[in-house]
């Protein structure tokens, strides 16, 4: 068994999912995970962040259920609201962080998340993609150089969400197989997501 995890680094719902996904992964080291970014904001949702005027009220219900936070830098960004979320480009980071150390996928993609909830920072800039490969002890100059050529990593990453039925971010799943199951949909807890394991381990 292994657990994918399908997120958008755009989606403050998986950034309030970052710390469950950190519980899950240190609870239970042995299970491989798998992580999907999403297409969330991508086509004619690429407009700028004054666009999505339920951002702030969403983003205060997502801190209140999760304690997520939500920095300052992050704050100017949606008060100036000229800024324009990428999921493409912000999937080809991830993909370019995984490739540097598959087996920490998820505490990257967190990190990310992290860049642009907490620090403000564009994920579409290469120099963000720097800071995140470099705090995490990767070589950033390789991490940069695989970004711009990770497109078709980045739809592969949609196409995979797709095809494993997923239609909301985050999303976590366990596959057995071929088999499918669903542990977690926007937000959840650790200890919920552990119950739903243990019910499939006896299944």
């Amino acid at each position: 068994m292994k657990l994918v995890y399908a997120f958008d680094a755009y989606c403050g719902w998986s950034h309030g999912f970052s710390a469950t996904l950190r519980d899950v992964v240190a609870r239970h080291p042995a299970l491989p995970v798998e992580v999907v970014s999403g297409g969330l904001f991508t086509g004619a949702r690429r407009v700028p962040l004054r666009a999505f005027g339920y951002i702030q009220g969403a983003n205060a219900e997502i801190a209140r259920l999760t304690g997520a936070e939500f920095g300052e830098p992050y704050e100017r960004l949606i008060a100036d609201g000229t800024f324009v979320m990428d999921s493409e480009a912000a999937a080809r980071g991830l993909a370019a962080l995984r490739r540097a150390a598959p087996d920490r996928a998820a505490e990257l993609a967190v990190a990310l998340q992290r860049a642009f909830y907490v620090d403000g920072l564009g994920l579409s800039d290469p120099a963000t993609l720097r800071k995140v490969a470099g705090d995490a002890g990767l070589d950033a100059d390789a991490v940069v150089a695989a970004f711009e050529g990770a497109g078709a990593e980045a739809r592969a990453d949609f196409d995979r969400a797709a095809a494993l039925g997923v239609t909301g971010f985050p999303t976590l799943l366990a596959l057995r197989g071929d088999h499918v199951t669903p542990l977690a949909h926007g937000h959840s807890t650790a200890d919920e997501i552990d119950r739903r394991l243990a019910s499939l381990r006896t299944s």
